[in-house]
């Protein structure tokens, strides 16, 4: 039986990883991945990884950015986070959201991830994750989200988001 966000309880809710993602913009276009390994390989997602001991998650968000593309995102604020419940053998992850207005360096190819210039209006939803249409639009446009999530594989069954200005 897989649940809905609402019967979770996610206060005592506790995730196997703390991740970020992050949304590096350059006019009406966003640098996202094609991620090559992992959770998500072959999905389009925006660069970003698992906290290591030590870390803050805006570090996180710099560092995976740096090692995934190879470029210093600039202008980052917060933007959300989103907790994901997995019905089955996936992780339960929390993910802390991070966009970035600039970036220094010039975005590269790694063995990770192939980036990827996508214009806001156009954003690949069939080759993303369930969950991104409902949230990324709104980060892109400057909101801030909050967002639960149940997923069982790679299907979301249930959600819900919170958008507040920014």
């Amino acid at each position: 039986m897989t649940r809905k966000v609402s019967e979770i309880n996610w206060d005592n809710w506790q995730p196997e990883q703390t991740a970020t993602l992050m949304f590096v913009q350059r006019d009406s276009s966003v640098l996202l991945i094609r991620k090559k390994r992992g959770l998500g390989a072959g999905k389009i997602n925006g660069p970003g990884g698992r906290l290591e001991p030590g870390e803050t998650p805006m570090e996180c968000a710099v560092r995976e950015t740096e090692e995934e593309v190879l470029v210093t995102p600039t202008g980052v604020r917060p933007a959300g986070e989103l907790f994901f419940h997995a019905e089955d053998d996936m992780p339960n992850i929390h993910a802390y959201l991070f966009t970035a207005t600039g970036y220094q360096g010039r975005p590269g190819e790694t063995p990770e991830a192939e980036p990827i210039w996508i214009p806001h209006d156009a954003l690949p939803f069939e080759q993303m994750w369930d969950d991104d249409r409902l949230w990324l639009p709104q980060v892109l446009a400057g909101h801030n989200v909050t967002g639960w999530f149940t997923f069982l594989g790679e299907a979301m069954i249930d959600h819900r988001v919170e958008v507040t200005p920014h």
